[in-house]
């Protein structure tokens, strides 16, 4: 038997349709794949997707369905596929595979926990940038931001922001995707038009100097912990973060032995007493 080669283009939708008509026609999970490019098993012979919804009527808790929408916008190998395993098999009765005790439900939850992870990560380190005025009447735009997901969390984590900044229009450009609030309403584009990347690309802040100057004067070397500050901030944002330029900076001078003054340069080069870090 051939293998059914299915290509959804990154859409839950897409493949819930698709995964509802394998489980109708019994279609065992080892007889498809959604393999991006070429089928990996040069000996299988592509075959086409069943027609019609199939004689089996599956039944699966709603819980199941939430948690493989979140699961699916985990970008990694066997997307889709360990998606399909887990649904094959709590449809037929096996509800363990949704647990992190099972070798399917563990890998399925790490990828819920990466996406809320990465969700986090974009109400953390995402900084917008206000638009002169007249650039902002021009655009009908506030505020423009970049930022660079791991995961596709942008469409579903960005109402955090219409909360956080009310009426205020803004845009949120990544390298894939983006996604613009007027006010009102959003206006999300699977490709992030080229525009809205530049606008968010070469926007200048005017308060970035402010901040690194505070930044600077409120780092402490004496606590200093490269591991937990990397864990909380992940290096890849650093370069989207005013701040981010002088963190390896700092760094090094905590490491040359400026941890022993307790205190960032500038305030230790100040008159008065010398706080010496004991211990």
């Amino acid at each position: 038997m051939g293998v059914i080669a299915l290509d959804c283009d990154d859409l839950f939708a897409t493949w819930r349709n698709q995964a509802r008509t394998l489980l109708g026609h019994g279609i065992d999970p080892a007889d498809v794949t959604w393999a991006q490019g070429p089928i990996q098993d040069l000996l299988a012979q592509p075959t086409p997707l069943p027609e019609g919804p199939g004689p089996f009527r599956a039944k699966v808790p709603a819980a199941l369905l939430t948690q493989l929408e979140q699961a699916a916008r985990y970008r990694g190998e066997q997307r889709w596929n360990l998606l399909y395993e887990v649904l094959w098999r709590v449809a037929h009765g096996d509800r363990t595979a949704m647990l992190a005790g099972d070798r399917l439900g563990s890998e399925l939850q790490r990828r819920i926990r990466q996406v809320s992870r990465e969700a986090h990560h974009l109400h953390a380190f995402v900084r917008f940038v206000p638009l002169p005025e007249t650039l902002a009447e021009r655009l009908q735009l506030d505020l423009v931001a970049y930022h660079e997901p791991a995961h596709d969390i942008l469409e579903s984590a960005s109402a955090h922001f219409a909360d956080r900044l009310g009426r205020q229009r803004w845009l949120i450009a990544t390298p894939q995707d983006g996604i613009r609030f007027d006010g009102q309403a959003f206006d999300y584009r699977r490709l992030c038009p080229d525009d809205w990347r530049q606008w968010a690309h070469n926007a200048d802040d005017p308060g970035a100097e402010l901040w690194r100057t505070y930044y600077r004067h409120t780092f402490n070397p004496a606590r200093l912990n490269p591991d937990a500050l990397r864990l909380h901030m992940p290096g890849r944002f650093w370069r989207h973060l005013p701040e981010g330029m002088l963190i390896p900076q700092l760094e090094g001078l905590a490491r040359q032995g400026k941890q022993r003054d307790g205190q960032a340069i500038e305030v230790a080069s100040q008159r008065g007493k010398k706080i010496t870090r004991t211990g």
